[in-house]
């Protein structure tokens, strides 16, 4: 008890001397400090780690279906696939191929950052990286080859990741030029026969000529030879 009163006068004459505090202001100064650390600690604590993947419960989600083959449609009836019915396929089309890319709706389906080349061949658009309405076509007439070359790497990509799953039909188109040349024929049709028509009976009048002058011919001589024969 004496030794433990000693330690305690010894404690406190060394508090005072040194911090200029009493014992009870000290270990309140103390108590306040420590208080004040563990409050800030526990704001700057990282925050726990997040729960394993065995102890999670994943979200189930619907497989997608497997890609349906279209074979040949028009451009038109490729439009009914660009996503606003979550019940068909998202289609895409490069350089009349068309691909499924459902897999991928979140960048081609609605509200993506691509929604606008879906249910369409938008060759031009995706070569020159372009979202103006005149360029979403299959249109890629007149490309440079640095587009034609950007437009080459897209095919690849949609080859190795997607299923081609049909074409697009091309509707016949008869160029200008034959349309013309056939519009002529059938203008020059009624000349041409009228000229035939004309060229007949003159060659049959001329055979007509022909054959009379020569009987003339004949009569004359006969007539000349009977003639001789009286002389004679």
């Amino acid at each position: 008890m004496v030794a433990v009163a000693e330690l305690w006068e010894t404690l406190s004459h060394a508090i005072h001397a040194y911090t200029g505090l009493s014992p009870a202001a000290f270990f309140t100064a103390v108590a306040v400090a420590a208080a004040i650390y563990h409050l800030v600690a526990s704001f700057l604590a990282p925050p726990p780690p997040p729960p394993r993947y065995r102890d999670s419960v994943p979200e189930e989600s619907e497989p997608l279906p497997p890609p349906v083959q279209l074979g040949e449609i028009t451009e038109e009836e490729l439009k009914a696939y660009d996503g606003s019915d979550p019940k068909k396929p998202l289609l895409m089309a490069i350089k009349n191929q068309i691909y499924d890319v459902t897999q991928s709706r979140v960048f081609y389906g609605p509200g993506g950052p691509y929604a606008l080349f879906a249910g369409r061949d938008a060759s031009r658009a995706l070569a020159k990286m372009s979202f103006e309405p005149q360029d979403l076509t299959s249109d890629i007439s007149g490309l440079g080859p640095f587009e034609l070359d950007a437009l080459q790497d897209w095919e690849y990509k949609f080859m190795s990741k997607y299923v081609k799953v049909g074409t697009i039909k091309k509707s016949e188109v008869v160029s200008e030029e034959a349309a013309d040349v056939s519009s002529s024929n059938t203008e020059n049709a009624p000349e041409n026969h009228a000229n035939v028509a004309e060229t007949v009976p003159k060659t049959e009048g001329d055979a007509k000529e022909t054959d009379s002058g020569a009987k003339d011919e004949d009569v004359k001589e006969k007539r000349s030879d009977d003639v001789v024969a009286k002389e004679e």
